[in-house]
């Protein structure tokens, strides 16, 4: 079945390209290509995709440093990050500039596909929407709007978070003053268990803070408890 889903693929792998391209149109997507960073913006100057397959190596600006202005730009689209790099280094640096997602070349089609529909189900769709008053979360000073999936600060204006940090914001604001551990958080906030010395949560969790709290090193919201995990602490003084 069809969908207006929009999906680009930015890769310097023509090959790759064609063969994602392929695929995904199979499943109903809407995809286009683009072979570099200069490429995208052309694109993007005309359409607003809903997500962006972004290769980290590529000649001229990398993959990196495109979701770097994504990410400092208005617009929000989900990400997912295509690396030959397995090490846990490059997975951590990609969440850390604002993925929502990683994947190690050579990867399975269908492992592709599954990756692709969980970050839009989780993706917000509030491009072009009024924004009316809703029922919201507390989050420290902040407020975490959950119908519209977004985080507002305490002079009410938005902050830009990705879709994996909203995930633990809704996780930790529907689980207050409990204990969580990395596992269970993960499994709660994104659907599936945390893979062996994978360390993207406490990465999210350290941008979170940057965020949310007035000391970071300091944290009253989101705080650790040594040896178990983490517990949301809803107001903060």
């Amino acid at each position: 079945m069809t969908t207006t889903t929009s999906i680009v693929i930015v890769d310097d792998e023509p090959g790759l390209r064609a063969m994602i391209q392929d695929y995904l149109t199979m499943q109903g997507f809407i995809v286009d290509e683009a072979e570099s960073g200069a490429s995208l913006d052309k694109l993007l100057s005309t359409k607003r995709p809903d997500l962006i397959l972004l290769d980290v190596n590529m000649p001229g600006e990398d993959g990196l440093s495109i979701v770097r202005r994504l990410r400092g730009s208005s617009e929000r689209m989900g990400v997912i990050m295509l690396t030959a790099n397995s090490d846990e280094t490059s997975k951590v640096t990609g969440l850390a500039n604002g993925a929502d997602d990683y994947l190690v070349k050579p990867f399975e089609l269908r492992e592709l596909l599954a990756r692709v529909r969980s970050v839009l189900r989780r993706a917000p769709r509030v491009a072009g929407t009024a924004r009316k008053a809703r029922p919201t979360l507390p989050i420290g000073r902040h407020r975490l709007d959950i119908e519209g999936k977004r985080l507002i600060d305490p002079d009410g204006l938005e902050v830009e978070i990705s879709t994996m940090e909203y995930e633990l914001l809704e996780t930790f604001a529907r689980h207050p003053r409990q204990v969580l551990g990395r596992d269970r958080l993960c499994e709660l906030a994104h659907g599936r268990p945390l893979g062996e010395g994978d360390r993207s949560v406490d990465i999210r969790i350290a941008r979170l803070r940057k965020k949310l709290e007035i000391d970071p090193a300091s944290p009253t919201i989101l705080c650790t408890v040594r040896g178990e995990g983490y517990m949301f602490e809803p107001v903060s003084a």
